[in-house]
């Protein structure tokens, strides 16, 4: 990849977090990076191609098939002595890969509802290596008595929507707010397991 190249997908890359795909123009995009509008177009045809090419090769094709793998070994093979102490390595593993590559996820999140490739590979990630695995863990802790006999597709959807949805305001919608994360970790693995009832 040319010096030129490295330019435009970095400043895409900070233009499409700051301001999102479709707010952001290629003519911004190549004031930030220093070059002609043409010169973009030169390595990309669209504007869509240029996204792809920032969340494909570094989320899809990088980062999560090793990070499922990755991920599978960090948290899915290991003994827990309870479903809350799973719970807590699973969002405390994914905590600190949001934190990481906070800037390359709110692009990948943002876009995930309007672009089709991205959907489809998401998908096929968490079918190929952690549906199972998941599966696995939940049957598990159903067998030990401690969750309720709910499907397991039920189950994950929780867990993920909740999980997923604290890492998304964390950051991509709020992450310049004010945050206690230790005590926020803990909230969200007593409302996971509790509910917010009293």
């Amino acid at each position: 990849m040319s010096e030129k190249q490295k330019k435009i997908l970095q400043a895409a890359t900070e233009l499409f977090a700051e301001k999102g795909f479709s707010a952001t123009s290629t003519n911004e995009i190549a004031k930030r990076a220093g070059v002609a509008e043409g010169t973009i177009f030169r390595h990309y045809k669209t504007k869509k191609e240029l996204l792809m090419a920032i969340t494909m090769p570094t989320l899809v094709d990088g980062v999560i098939p090793f990070l499922a793998k990755e991920f599978t070994e960090e948290v899915f093979e290991k003994e827990y002595p309870d479903f809350r102490a799973f719970i807590e390595q699973l969002i405390r593993n994914r905590f600190e890969f949001a934190r990481e590559n906070g800037k390359l996820l709110k692009i990948y999140f943002m876009e995930l509802m309007y672009h089709n490739e991205l959907r489809a590979q998401f998908s096929e990630v968490f079918m190929t290596h952690v549906k199972d695995k998941f599966e696995h863990v939940i049957d598990y802790y159903k067998r030990k008595g401690e969750l309720k006999d709910f499907p397991n597709s039920t189950i994950m959807r929780a867990l993920i929507t909740n999980i997923v949805g604290f890492m998304i305001t964390r950051f991509v919608v709020m992450p310049d707010a004010r945050w206690e994360d230790e005590q926020e970790i803990e909230f969200t693995i007593d409302y996971i397991l509790n509910g917010i009832l009293k």
